[in-house]
């Protein structure tokens, strides 16, 4: 996008074509505006679509343009933080209800994919959290407590049988979780688009807005050549807002994440590297990611951006890294390599925003935009049909806060990979 190869490698040359999505040009009227053409922006519009309501849809660039169409494609369950965590930062009205959500939103993600038949090579094998050392396996086997508990399909592996899934001896165990899978995550988004544009919503790319204001009881939003007045305003921009909502960019810290993909490998070593296509990532600070996509590419990421130095550092030492997980892969020649950014709120928890009458979003999904983007998106729907109260919400309303020393940070986190990579962090 944009004639930069970086910006989403592999899956923009794997995924089908969007739908035709035209430059807002005029003024129109609407029931329903949604700014975002991400996972809960055309969830949204999916989801209103199909109850009957007008919708027309603003994205500035191209649908899947920010962290939908570039991040690893692993289906998660939940948030970073752990399931007890969440009643400790939210409390008993909050905290159970984003749970339950968030814990089974994989599974809206798969119904939406088979309902709409969307062709982004799913697998529902799950994810492996893999365990580095015995700090590593201590941090699941309490994951797995707090999950199981709640009856989640999570199991504990010990190392024999990680190394069975996987095809390497590097993890002390791993964390099954069976909600989860993985998917090519631009050929998601953009499948959620066909299906918005065949319910009915109006879809508008290069189309960023650029003012907002109001007029005759209606929200009105105004891009370089076009006019949308409605009477709801969806903010689904996330991590890469610009414009009127651009606090939602500056609420998060922004972290970098850089993916690379092999070229296929053969057929003998598919059998023996991640034969049933479990994602995988691990329990590392500075963590690293990997995956198999349908045509047997190995897509493995990490911390760290592809510009300047760091684009020979970060492939020097994933070629390394890969040659110590699984020496049978022998030399390895990278066929795209993208990155993006992640962007981190203070307390690794989404947020939910009413930034005017009628004018809400919810953002802040901490690398694990798929399934809780799509599942807040149809939240949004509902709330919007009045099916779904503002205090039956699974997250408090607050205000956008621009954390301390945002800039600061980011700068640390992409010197930090880099010189850690450069050191030969190792698995």
């Amino acid at each position: 996008m944009l004639n930069d190869p970086r910006s989403h490698g592999l899956w923009e040359k794997t995924a089908p074509y969007p739908p035709l999505t035209p430059r807002l040009e005029e003024a129109v009227s609407t029931d329903v505006a949604i700014v975002g053409g991400g996972y809960t922006g055309l969830s949204a519009a999916l989801h209103l679509a199909e109850a009957g309501v007008n919708v027309r849809l603003l994205e500035a660039t191209e649908i899947g343009f920010g962290g939908a169409g570039r991040n690893v494609g692993l289906i998660n369950a939940g948030m970073w933080v752990m399931p007890d965590d969440f009643l400790k930062e939210l409390g008993p009205a909050y905290g159970d209800k984003a749970l339950e959500l968030l814990g089974n939103g994989p599974y809206l993600v798969r119904e939406l994919i088979e309902r709409h038949g969307i062709a982004c090579e799913l697998e529902k094998n799950g994810t492996l959290h893999c365990a580095v050392g015995p700090d590593g396996m201590k941090e699941l086997e309490e994951r797995a407590r707090q999950w199981q508990k709640r009856g989640a399909p999570v199991t504990l592996l010990d190392a024999t049988e990680t190394e069975r899934r996987i095809g390497t001896k590097a993890y002390a165990g791993s964390l099954l979780d069976m909600r989860a899978g993985t998917l090519q995550p631009l050929a998601y988004v953009r499948g959620l688009a066909h299906a918005a544009v065949k319910a009915g919503a109006k879809l508008h790319t290069g189309s960023a807005v650029i003012k907002t204001g109001e007029a005759n009881g209606k929200k009105i939003l105004k891009t370089e050549r076009g006019e949308v007045s409605a009477d709801w305003i969806i903010v689904a921009t996330d991590a890469y807002s610009t414009g009127p909502w651009e606090q939602v960019r500056r609420e998060q810290v922004h972290l970098p994440y850089f993916n690379l993909a092999t070229t296929p490998l053969s057929d003998s070593l598919r059998r023996s590297i991640l034969p049933g296509r479990e994602g995988c990532w691990d329990t590392r600070e500075i963590l690293s990611s990997f995956r198999m996509d349908q045509a047997g590419r190995l897509v493995f990421g990490s911390v760290g951006a592809l510009r300047g130095t760091g684009i020979a550092v970060h492939k020097a030492w994933a070629k390394r890294s890969l040659a110590r997980l699984f020496p049978q892969i022998g030399e390895v020649e990278f066929e795209a390599e993208w990155y993006g950014q992640i962007g981190m709120t203070d307390n690794a928890l989404p947020r939910f925003h009413k930034f005017n009458h009628n004018v809400i979003g919810f953002s802040g999904y901490n690398g694990r935009g798929i399934a809780p983007g799509t599942t807040f998106g149809k939240l949004l729907a509902r709330h919007i049909l009045g099916e779904v109260s503002e205090a039956d919400l699974p997250l408090p309303l607050t205000e956008p806060k621009e954390p301390g020393f945002r800039a600061l940070k980011e700068a640390y986190y992409e010197a930090g990979a880099q010189i850690a990579h450069f050191a030969g962090e190792r698995f």
